[in-house]
Protein backbone atom coordinates (compact mmCIF):
# COMPACT_ATOMS: atom_id res chain seq x y z
CA UNK A 1 0.00 0.00 0.00
CA UNK A 2 1.09 3.55 -0.77
CA UNK A 3 0.43 5.69 2.27
CA UNK A 4 -0.80 8.61 1.70
CA UNK A 5 1.46 11.33 3.05
CA UNK A 6 -1.32 13.94 4.55
CA UNK A 7 -3.01 10.87 5.97
CA UNK A 8 0.07 9.81 7.89
CA UNK A 9 1.16 13.05 9.02
CA UNK A 10 -2.04 13.92 10.54
CA UNK A 11 -2.46 10.32 12.17
CA UNK A 12 0.62 10.64 13.84
CA UNK A 13 -0.03 14.19 15.11
CA UNK A 14 -3.64 12.54 16.27
CA UNK A 15 -2.02 9.21 17.83
CA UNK A 16 0.44 11.98 20.03
CA UNK A 17 -2.09 14.39 19.89
CA UNK A 18 -3.74 16.13 23.80
CA UNK A 19 -7.26 15.09 22.08
CA UNK A 20 -9.27 11.90 20.69
CA UNK A 21 -10.78 12.87 17.50
CA UNK A 22 -14.40 11.21 16.51
CA UNK A 23 -17.68 12.36 14.37
CA UNK A 24 -18.79 14.69 16.41
CA UNK A 25 -15.59 16.34 17.29
CA UNK A 26 -12.35 16.04 19.30
CA UNK A 27 -12.51 15.11 23.64
CA UNK A 28 -9.55 15.08 25.91
CA UNK A 29 -7.42 12.90 25.58
CA UNK A 30 -7.75 12.81 29.96
CA UNK A 31 -11.21 10.86 28.73
CA UNK A 32 -9.22 7.73 28.07
CA UNK A 33 -6.94 7.84 31.61
CA UNK A 34 -9.79 7.95 33.29
CA UNK A 35 -11.36 4.99 31.60
CA UNK A 36 -7.78 3.17 31.67
CA UNK A 37 -8.12 4.05 35.70
CA UNK A 38 -11.65 2.48 35.73
CA UNK A 39 -10.35 -0.67 34.14
CA UNK A 40 -7.72 -1.25 36.48
CA UNK A 41 -9.93 -1.31 39.86
CA UNK A 42 -12.39 -3.06 38.40
CA UNK A 43 -9.92 -5.64 37.73
CA UNK A 44 -8.91 -5.68 41.54
CA UNK A 45 -12.82 -5.61 42.28
CA UNK A 46 -13.00 -8.59 40.41
CA UNK A 47 -10.55 -10.34 42.31
CA UNK A 48 -11.24 -9.31 45.09
CA UNK A 49 -14.63 -11.02 45.11
CA UNK A 50 -13.54 -14.14 43.59
CA UNK A 51 -14.54 -13.65 40.13
CA UNK A 52 -11.49 -12.64 37.81
CA UNK A 53 -10.98 -16.51 37.48
CA UNK A 54 -13.88 -17.10 36.08
CA UNK A 55 -14.19 -14.22 33.71
CA UNK A 56 -10.95 -14.80 32.46
CA UNK A 57 -11.97 -18.40 31.61
CA UNK A 58 -14.83 -17.03 29.89
CA UNK A 59 -13.02 -14.90 27.45
CA UNK A 60 -10.98 -18.42 26.96
CA UNK A 61 -14.15 -19.84 25.86
CA UNK A 62 -14.72 -18.35 21.87
CA UNK A 63 -17.33 -19.06 19.09
CA UNK A 64 -17.75 -19.58 15.52
CA UNK A 65 -20.93 -17.44 14.84
CA UNK A 66 -22.50 -18.34 11.38
CA UNK A 67 -25.16 -16.12 10.12
CA UNK A 68 -26.53 -15.36 6.72
CA UNK A 69 -27.67 -11.85 5.60
CA UNK A 70 -28.89 -10.21 2.55
CA UNK A 71 -27.53 -7.02 1.75
CA UNK A 72 -29.83 -5.03 -0.70
CA UNK A 73 -29.11 -5.02 -4.22
CA UNK A 74 -26.37 -8.41 -3.42
CA UNK A 75 -25.68 -9.48 -7.33
CA UNK A 76 -26.81 -13.35 -8.18
CA UNK A 77 -23.20 -13.79 -8.65
CA UNK A 78 -22.05 -13.23 -5.37
CA UNK A 79 -25.06 -15.33 -3.74
CA UNK A 80 -23.23 -17.71 -1.06
CA UNK A 81 -20.17 -15.22 -0.98
CA UNK A 82 -18.30 -16.09 2.67
CA UNK A 83 -16.95 -13.89 4.64
CA UNK A 84 -14.94 -14.28 7.94
CA UNK A 85 -15.22 -11.60 9.90
CA UNK A 86 -12.66 -11.22 12.44
CA UNK A 87 -12.21 -7.70 14.83
CA UNK A 88 -10.40 -6.82 18.09
CA UNK A 89 -7.95 -9.78 18.51
CA UNK A 90 -5.66 -7.89 21.06
CA UNK A 91 -3.49 -10.72 21.36
CA UNK A 92 -1.02 -9.34 23.34
CA UNK A 93 -3.60 -8.62 26.30
CA UNK A 94 -4.20 -12.70 26.53
CA UNK A 95 -1.84 -14.72 24.44
CA UNK A 96 -3.27 -17.98 25.38
CA UNK A 97 -5.91 -17.40 23.19
CA UNK A 98 -3.88 -17.87 20.31
CA UNK A 99 -3.76 -22.02 20.31
CA UNK A 100 -7.72 -21.99 20.82
CA UNK A 101 -8.62 -19.48 18.48
CA UNK A 102 -6.63 -21.60 15.78
CA UNK A 103 -8.35 -24.70 16.72
CA UNK A 104 -11.61 -22.40 16.04
CA UNK A 105 -10.70 -21.30 12.42
CA UNK A 106 -8.84 -23.93 10.99
CA UNK A 107 -9.92 -25.41 8.15
CA UNK A 108 -12.16 -22.60 7.41
CA UNK A 109 -12.80 -21.81 3.59
CA UNK A 110 -13.99 -18.49 2.80
CA UNK A 111 -13.89 -15.91 -0.11
CA UNK A 112 -12.80 -13.39 1.64
CA UNK A 113 -11.27 -12.64 5.18
CA UNK A 114 -12.06 -9.12 6.51
CA UNK A 115 -10.49 -8.30 9.23
CA UNK A 116 -11.94 -4.78 11.26
CA UNK A 117 -9.32 -3.49 13.47
CA UNK A 118 -7.76 -3.67 16.65
CA UNK A 119 -4.87 -6.33 16.74
CA UNK A 120 -3.08 -4.36 19.29
CA UNK A 121 -3.99 -4.32 22.69
CA UNK A 122 -1.77 -2.28 24.92
CA UNK A 123 -1.24 1.10 22.82
CA UNK A 124 1.97 1.06 23.77
CA UNK A 125 3.29 -2.48 22.97
CA UNK A 126 5.45 -3.36 19.53
CA UNK A 127 3.37 -4.19 17.29
CA UNK A 128 5.13 -7.25 15.09
CA UNK A 129 4.22 -9.61 18.17
CA UNK A 130 0.49 -8.80 17.75
CA UNK A 131 0.86 -9.27 13.95
CA UNK A 132 2.94 -12.58 14.56
CA UNK A 133 0.21 -13.51 16.61
CA UNK A 134 -2.60 -13.15 14.71
CA UNK A 135 -1.16 -14.71 11.41
CA UNK A 136 -0.67 -18.23 13.34
CA UNK A 137 -4.55 -17.80 14.50
CA UNK A 138 -5.47 -17.43 10.78
CA UNK A 139 -2.94 -19.83 9.18
CA UNK A 140 -5.38 -22.68 8.84
CA UNK A 141 -8.09 -20.44 7.62
CA UNK A 142 -8.21 -21.36 3.31
CA UNK A 143 -9.17 -17.54 1.39
CA UNK A 144 -9.97 -18.41 -1.62
CA UNK A 145 -10.02 -14.39 -2.51
CA UNK A 146 -8.41 -11.49 -0.46
CA UNK A 147 -7.54 -10.44 2.55
CA UNK A 148 -8.55 -7.09 3.47
CA UNK A 149 -7.80 -4.99 6.83
CA UNK A 150 -8.40 -1.75 8.31
CA UNK A 151 -6.90 0.23 11.39
CA UNK A 152 -9.01 0.24 14.80
CA UNK A 153 -8.29 2.93 17.23
CA UNK A 154 -5.56 0.78 19.31
CA UNK A 155 -3.17 0.47 16.26
CA UNK A 156 -0.82 3.08 15.42
CA UNK A 157 0.16 3.74 11.39
CA UNK A 158 3.09 1.28 11.89
CA UNK A 159 0.58 -1.27 12.00
CA UNK A 160 -0.09 -1.23 8.14
CA UNK A 161 3.39 -2.17 7.33
CA UNK A 162 2.99 -5.44 9.66
CA UNK A 163 -0.65 -5.98 8.72
CA UNK A 164 1.39 -6.15 4.97
CA UNK A 165 3.73 -8.38 6.40
CA UNK A 166 1.45 -10.90 7.25
CA UNK A 167 -0.52 -11.22 3.89
CA UNK A 168 -3.10 -8.39 4.26
CA UNK A 169 -4.15 -5.27 2.22
CA UNK A 170 -4.89 -3.03 4.15
CA UNK A 171 -7.76 -0.15 3.49
CA UNK A 172 -7.05 3.09 4.62
CA UNK A 173 -10.15 5.66 3.76
CA UNK A 174 -10.55 4.17 0.17
CA UNK A 175 -12.40 1.72 -1.81
CA UNK A 176 -11.46 -1.82 -3.90
CA UNK A 177 -14.00 -3.85 -6.09
CA UNK A 178 -14.26 -7.86 -6.23
CA UNK A 179 -15.72 -8.57 -9.16
CA UNK A 180 -17.00 -12.42 -10.94
CA UNK A 181 -18.31 -13.54 -13.61
CA UNK A 182 -22.21 -13.82 -14.20
CA UNK A 183 -24.19 -16.59 -16.00
CA UNK A 184 -24.84 -14.45 -18.44
CA UNK A 185 -21.03 -14.15 -19.55
CA UNK A 186 -20.61 -10.37 -18.15
CA UNK A 187 -19.10 -9.11 -14.53
CA UNK A 188 -20.81 -8.72 -11.38
CA UNK A 189 -19.24 -6.18 -8.71
CA UNK A 190 -19.08 -5.68 -4.83
CA UNK A 191 -17.37 -2.80 -3.60
CA UNK A 192 -15.85 -2.37 -0.16
CA UNK A 193 -14.49 1.12 1.56
CA UNK A 194 -12.35 0.78 4.38
CA UNK A 195 -11.91 3.32 6.31
CA UNK A 196 -9.37 4.70 9.48
CA UNK A 197 -10.40 4.68 12.66
CA UNK A 198 -13.64 6.77 13.13
CA UNK A 199 -13.58 6.67 17.20
CA UNK A 200 -10.22 8.30 18.45
CA UNK A 201 -8.71 9.38 15.11
CA UNK A 202 -11.81 10.58 12.69
CA UNK A 203 -10.67 12.53 9.96
CA UNK A 204 -12.59 14.15 7.19
CA UNK A 205 -11.26 11.98 4.89
CA UNK A 206 -13.04 9.31 6.03
CA UNK A 207 -16.22 11.01 5.53
CA UNK A 208 -15.09 11.89 2.18
CA UNK A 209 -13.96 8.62 0.99
CA UNK A 210 -17.42 6.94 2.86
CA UNK A 211 -19.36 9.55 1.11
CA UNK A 212 -17.68 9.65 -2.40
CA UNK A 213 -18.80 5.82 -3.07
CA UNK A 214 -22.63 7.22 -2.54
CA UNK A 215 -23.15 7.77 -6.64
CA UNK A 216 -22.15 4.18 -6.97
CA UNK A 217 -24.82 1.49 -8.41
CA UNK A 218 -22.95 -1.77 -6.86
CA UNK A 219 -23.75 -3.24 -3.65
CA UNK A 220 -21.09 -1.92 -1.23
CA UNK A 221 -19.59 -3.01 1.93
CA UNK A 222 -18.33 -0.72 4.53
CA UNK A 223 -14.83 -2.11 6.96
CA UNK A 224 -15.31 0.51 9.76
CA UNK A 225 -13.77 -0.24 13.39
CA UNK A 226 -16.86 1.06 15.50
CA UNK A 227 -20.64 1.74 14.25
CA UNK A 228 -19.95 5.34 15.21
CA UNK A 229 -20.88 6.50 11.52
CA UNK A 230 -23.52 3.58 10.64
CA UNK A 231 -26.17 6.34 9.97
CA UNK A 232 -23.50 8.56 7.26
CA UNK A 233 -22.88 4.97 5.93
CA UNK A 234 -26.49 3.93 4.86
CA UNK A 235 -27.15 7.34 3.44
CA UNK A 236 -24.71 6.71 1.20
CA UNK A 237 -26.14 3.38 0.07
CA UNK A 238 -23.97 1.24 1.71
CA UNK A 239 -25.49 -2.51 1.94
CA UNK A 240 -23.51 -3.94 4.55
CA UNK A 241 -21.55 -2.41 7.44
CA UNK A 242 -18.94 -4.56 9.29
CA UNK A 243 -17.44 -3.24 12.42
CA UNK A 244 -16.21 -4.42 15.96
CA UNK A 245 -15.03 -2.22 18.38
CA UNK A 246 -17.41 -3.06 21.20
CA UNK A 247 -16.57 -6.29 22.22
CA UNK A 248 -20.09 -7.30 22.61
CA UNK A 249 -19.53 -4.66 26.24
CA UNK A 250 -17.02 -7.45 26.68
CA UNK A 251 -18.63 -7.51 30.28
CA UNK A 252 -22.50 -7.47 30.10
CA UNK A 253 -26.01 -8.36 31.91
CA UNK A 254 -27.76 -11.23 31.92
CA UNK A 255 -29.16 -11.68 28.46
CA UNK A 256 -25.80 -9.90 26.69
CA UNK A 257 -27.05 -6.52 27.58
CA UNK A 258 -23.89 -4.30 27.74
CA UNK A 259 -22.88 -2.62 30.23
CA UNK A 260 -21.08 0.52 28.51
CA UNK A 261 -21.88 0.23 24.50
CA UNK A 262 -18.48 1.94 24.15
CA UNK A 263 -20.07 4.00 21.20
CA UNK A 264 -20.19 7.61 20.72
CA UNK A 265 -23.54 7.35 18.37
CA UNK A 266 -25.83 4.83 16.83
CA UNK A 267 -25.46 2.66 19.81
CA UNK A 268 -28.00 0.59 18.55
CA UNK A 269 -25.77 -1.04 16.20
CA UNK A 270 -23.35 -1.69 19.64
CA UNK A 271 -23.77 -5.16 18.81
CA UNK A 272 -24.80 -8.41 16.66
CA UNK A 273 -26.82 -8.34 13.94
CA UNK A 274 -28.67 -4.44 12.88
CA UNK A 275 -30.24 -2.35 10.29
CA UNK A 276 -29.62 1.83 9.44
CA UNK A 277 -32.87 2.32 6.96
CA UNK A 278 -31.91 -0.24 4.10
CA UNK A 279 -28.24 -1.22 5.14
CA UNK A 280 -27.34 -4.54 7.13
CA UNK A 281 -24.93 -3.98 10.16
CA UNK A 282 -22.70 -6.50 11.81
CA UNK A 283 -21.23 -5.43 15.40
CA UNK A 284 -18.75 -8.48 16.30
CA UNK A 285 -18.07 -8.85 20.25
CA UNK A 286 -14.52 -9.17 19.05
CA UNK A 287 -11.73 -12.19 19.09
CA UNK A 288 -10.12 -10.77 22.11
CA UNK A 289 -10.28 -8.61 25.09
CA UNK A 290 -9.42 -5.49 26.43
CA UNK A 291 -8.30 -4.77 29.81
CA UNK A 292 -8.66 -6.74 32.45
CA UNK A 293 -9.00 -10.35 30.43
CA UNK A 294 -12.21 -10.95 31.36
CA UNK A 295 -15.89 -11.63 29.69
CA UNK A 296 -19.14 -12.30 31.31
CA UNK A 297 -22.29 -12.91 29.09
CA UNK A 298 -20.67 -12.21 26.23
CA UNK A 299 -18.92 -14.63 24.50
CA UNK A 300 -15.56 -13.83 21.57
CA UNK A 301 -15.91 -14.41 18.28
CA UNK A 302 -15.33 -15.01 14.71
CA UNK A 303 -17.96 -14.49 12.37
CA UNK A 304 -18.75 -16.46 9.24
CA UNK A 305 -21.01 -13.84 7.17
CA UNK A 306 -22.66 -15.88 4.13
CA UNK A 307 -24.50 -13.21 1.54
CA UNK A 308 -27.38 -14.12 0.27
CA UNK A 309 -29.44 -12.40 -2.56
CA UNK A 310 -33.19 -11.34 -1.78
CA UNK A 311 -35.82 -13.53 -2.11
CA UNK A 312 -38.64 -12.19 -3.85
CA UNK A 313 -42.42 -13.43 -3.95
Amino acid sequence: MTIDPDWATARRAMETGRTLNGPDGQRSRWLKAIKTAICDSSALWLRAVGLYARGHRNAADLQLTEIEVSPPGLPAAFDGFRILHVSDTHLDQMPSLVPIARRLLDGIEVDLLALTGDVLGDHHAPVAPSADMLGEVLSGVRVTGRRLAILGNHDPLTMVAEMERIGFEVLVNRSTVIERATTEGGVARLGITGLDDVHYFYSDAARRALEAQAGNKDCRIALIHSADVADWASAAGYALYLAGHTHGGQICLPGGRPVVANLLRCRHAATGLWRDGDMVGYTSTGLGVAYPPVRFNCRGEAAVITLRGTKSG
